[in-house]
């Protein structure tokens, strides 16, 4: 198979389902792993892509593109679940705590399971999970966003102004020492802004995949939350401890 029939099949099955695994490449190209990692890297130098671990994902997009819940759930599952347990573990008995919506801070709450806490979220498939973990909890109210399954807008920043936090923990599709922390929806990150404003500590859950990365607006700079991570790459690693303070990694 021509190289360029391969490029057309890999962009085209991403435009249908947003992120594709390897084996499934595999599959549709008829190729062995090592080639489709190379052809995979030509197209991610091209911009047309990018790597996660497992496969590959769409570019985030200028115009605020991003993966919808599912696709996320669908990559970086056990670089997540580490991620989770220890922002879980920062977590204290009595305190009040703010759960972004995204798929990592939905992991955290099997680990808050039996601790003495109150969590206000704008994720919906987070509150769902609070309730069967039987933590008290409130959802905020705002405009429901499809692809993530956030609730946003003024209505969810006025909201969430009525409440202090001890801790919040916030998701981010880039982490960059000059960019700061990055998100592709200027409505989100207003909410991640204020909920950090709101809290007395502030932390930024990203696997090593989002970090280099820089998305469409700004949430925060780097100084402003700890960022939580199972592994920073070499390349970053003293520019971002420059500036932050690093939990794992």
């Amino acid at each position: 198979m021509l190289t360029e029939e391969r490029h057309r099949r890999i962009l085209r099955r991403l435009q249908e389902v947003g992120t594709v695994k390897l084996r499934e490449l595999c599959v549709l190209l008829e190729a062995s792993e090592s080639t489709v990692r190379r052809v995979l890297a030509d197209l991610e130098e091209q911009g047309l892509l990018r790597r996660v671990h497992g496969g590959a994902t769409l570019p985030l997009m200028a115009g605020g593109l991003e993966p919808g819940m599912a696709e996320k759930s669908a990559v970086n599952l056990a670089q997540k679940q580490q991620i989770a347990e220890m922002a879980s573990g920062l977590v204290r008995s009595g305190e009040a705590i703010y759960l972004d919506a995204g798929t990592t801070t939905l992991a955290m709450i099997p680990y808050l399971r039996g601790k003495s806490i109150t969590v206000v979220t704008n994720g919906l498939p987070q509150i769902e999970a609070l309730l069967e973990a039987d933590i008290p909890s409130y959802l905020l109210g705002g405009q429901a966003k499809k692809n993530t399954k956030a609730l946003v807008g003024s209505l969810a920043v006025e909201h969430l102004g009525r409440f202090r936090f001890d801790r919040c923990f916030l998701g981010a599709n880039g982490v960059h020492p000059d960019a700061g922390y990055t998100t592709p929806d200027p409505e989100e990150a207003a909410l991640k802004r204020r909920a950090s404003e709101l809290s007395s500590f502030t932390y930024v859950l990203a696997d090593s995949s989002k970090i280099g990365n820089i998305a469409f607006v700004q949430m925060m700079e780097l100084e402003r939350a700890a960022l939580v991570t199972e592994h920073v790459p070499e390349r970053w690693r003293k520019p971002i401890e420059e500036k932050t303070n690093l939990i794992g990694g």
